[in-house]
């Protein structure tokens, strides 16, 4: 069995063939799948998508990408995911990729993500982009360790996975790890603990090889987990395992 942990099957390209999708999740194996929250015009949207079907879950938060939608306060947080399906905060975190110049208002979002993290006890799901010593830094003065998370779509170093995984995280691979550039985060998938990893589409994007340039859906999840097999030496059953085994035990609101 696999588990796709982070997606956004409400966006309009797949929500259009949702039945084709969770159809190809069952012949793939797929078991569940996190959809993720990127703001919250849009949330009640993905809601009732999730609503809708046992295997799917969701979470609540405001990507740093999104600079023109309405910040969440805290205290809108606690309350959103008092929602029943809601099990994770986010996603949230830092991007200084796309966007420049004064970012305060990006760290304030961040610094309320964790809060009303710890208050609710549900992990954190964590993007970060060209910034992970500030991602780091807030993760650590916000105590976001009391809870843990996932930092999800994974792309930095070795030293970043370690920090993140002191912080009691899990990292978590999406189709990238496939590309034949990627060699350092394959090493990274190489050498973190097994107990850690995680696996994901962020569909729609990043579809992994052999369907890289397509449109992604969580059904192509088993490319991510026989690519972390292959560089491991393992069973692809083995890592499905651990992986499946790994997202259960950290969103503990999911009924296995």
């Amino acid at each position: 069995m696999f588990v796709d942990s982070h997606c956004h099957l409400d966006f309009p390209e797949l929500a259009a063939q949702l039945p084709e999708i969770l159809e190809r999740m069952r012949g793939n194996h797929v078991a569940q799948a996190l959809c993720v929250s990127v703001n919250l015009p849009d949330w009640p949207r993905l809601m009732e998508l999730v609503r809708g079907h046992d295997n799917l879950w969701a979470s609540v938060g405001v990507h740093p990408d999104y600079e023109d939608t309405p910040d969440p306060t805290v205290e809108q947080l606690v309350e959103l995911a008092a929602t029943p399906k809601v099990v994770a905060i986010g996603e949230t975190g830092l991007d200084y990729y796309r966007l420049t110049g004064d970012l305060t208002w990006q760290r304030d979002r961040f610094r309320n993500h964790i809060r009303a993290a710890r208050q609710t006890g549900k992990p954190l799901i964590i993007h970060t982009r060209s910034a992970a010593e500030d991602t780091l830094r807030i993760m650590e003065e916000e105590g976001a360790a009391e809870v843990g998370g996932v930092m999800h779509c994974f792309t930095e170093s070795q030293a970043v996975a370690d920090a993140a995984i002191a912080m009691n995280f899990r990292i978590s691979f999406s189709g990238i790890v496939t590309f034949k550039n990627a060699r350092e985060l394959q090493e990274v998938a190489r050498s973190i603990p097994l107990d850690r990893i995680l696996i994901e589409t962020d569909s729609p994007y990043l579809a992994p090889v052999p369907h890289r340039g397509k449109l992604n859906d969580p059904s192509k999840v088993v490319h991510v987990a026989e690519k972390i097999a292959e560089l491991r030496g393992l069973t692809v059953q083995v890592v499905a395992d651990a992986s499946t085994d790994n997202f259960f035990n950290l969103f503990k609101d999911i009924n296995r």
